[in-house]
């Protein structure tokens, strides 16, 4: 029988902690989310690998260094409320739970919100819902939000999504630019996002985030 306790141990000493990831409310959720419960059951054996565990259409649970980067840096806070963007199977919300005072979830595909739902109430996180609806729209009437994630590259961000952080509040994404992703900090001032580079990484482009073509003959 696989000790999944000893493997999430293993994963935040060798590849979280050497990370620079430092802030202890990070460390913790790390330690106490059990990742194997939220990747499909076929995956199990991959939860601690050290990557992106793939699922359906393109997607993928983040590879959790890039996790704990993105959450060391934006330092969330108890009494702030997260947009979780293409949350999967519900890790990336379940880690962030343990931090915020509450998550929404966003998940575009109905049969993975349903598992993540499902997921996040047997292990007791109550502070969580996943929201159903394309992921570039959001889920503007549980907003304005102080932290919005993205679980996965993008090559543009809709205006919608903006919209929806709270001013002084922040945005982490992974901008996929040619064969390097670059995860950029937008902190919202008097309306504008200003952006401050993070870290290197990489990761698909979630649905609806592409850059549209321009035609060319």
């Amino acid at each position: 029988m696989t000790n999944y306790t000893a493997l999430r141990t293993t994963m935040v000493d060798t590849q979280i902690r050497p990370s620079d990831v430092t802030k202890y409310t990070v460390i913790e959720a790390m330690l106490s989310v059990p990742r194997e419960s939220y990747v499909p059951s076929t995956k199990r054996d991959a939860a601690y690998m050290g990557e992106h565990v793939e699922l359906d259409g393109g997607r993928v649970v983040l590879d959790p260094r890039v996790l704990a980067k993105v959450l060391d840096e934006l330092d969330i806070q108890a009494d702030e409320l997260v947009l979780d963007i293409g949350t999967g199977l519900g890790y990336s919300a379940a880690v962030m739970a343990r931090m915020a005072e509450a998550v929404v979830a966003l998940e575009d595909d109905e049969s993975r919100a349903e598992d993540a739902q499902t997921t996040l109430s047997e292990h007791g996180v109550d502070n969580a819902i996943v929201h159903v609806a394309p992921l570039t729209e959001g889920a503007a009437e549980h907003g304005p939000y102080d932290v919005v994630v993205l679980q996965g590259g993008v090559e543009t961000l809709p205006e919608a999504i903006v919209d929806q952080i709270k001013d002084g509040g922040r945005i982490a994404a992974l901008f996929v630019e040619g064969a390097l992703g670059v995860v950029r900090v937008g902190y919202k001032i008097d309306g504008e996002l200003n952006w401050r580079f993070a870290f290197n990484a990489g990761a698909p482009v979630l649905p609806g985030f592409k850059k549209s073509r321009a035609f060319e003959l």
